[in-house]
């Protein structure tokens, strides 16, 4: 009796290690995007499924009104445009509240959501939760979600002045909308 209340014990503990170290992988090309929901700076809730039939930019970045998560947020805003033609929405997550997020949107004139995980539940479900013990923050990393909510692209290095166009380009090949 004793053996089976600790194998039974046991087959918990593991079970509960593999859906942690799950949590923290980044879902690879292919596969079914996670999903979220989560406010942006309007306090407005945002869903995957609210950009089912478009292709989603969906970018993590750690820190509101920092250098490079600026330099990256303008340059989606600047390319918004190009972005939108290829049928692409763009949204940004961070682990910032929607307060502060409504402030760098409103700063540098951001036309698209900036969504508040407050929780790191989303970034974690994505593989971008950097834990630095007593605070986290979201990795700078981008995912290119098909019109039917599958990860088509991932972007694990993220170079923050040429990001968008890096994307642009994919979005032209992966739509045959190119030269």
């Amino acid at each position: 009796m004793k053996w089976l209340i600790l194998s039974g014990l046991f087959a918990a503990l593991a079970l509960l290690l593999v859906q942690m170290a799950r949590a923290g992988e980044v879902p690879k090309v292919g596969e079914a995007a996670p999903d979220f929901n989560l406010p942006d700076q309007d306090g407005k809730p945002h869903r995957l499924q609210d950009y089912a039939g478009k292709w989603l930019v969906l970018y993590f970045y750690p820190k509101d009104d920092t250098p490079g998560c600026t330099e990256e947020a303008c340059a989606f805003r600047d390319d918004l445009h190009k972005l939108t033609a290829l049928g692409a929405q763009v949204v940004g997550v961070s682990v910032d509240d929607s307060e502060s997020h409504a402030e760098f949107a409103k700063k540098y004139h951001l036309p698209f959501p900036l969504l508040a995980d407050k929780s790191a539940e989303v970034a974690a479900g994505y593989g971008a939760l950097r834990n630095l013990g007593l605070f986290k923050i979201a990795r700078r990393y981008t995912f290119l979600i098909d019109p039917q909510g599958k990860v088509a692209k991932v972007y694990l290095k993220v170079e923050t002045s040429r990001h968008s166009t890096e994307i642009i380009e994919d979005l032209k090949l992966l739509t045959g909308k190119g030269k």
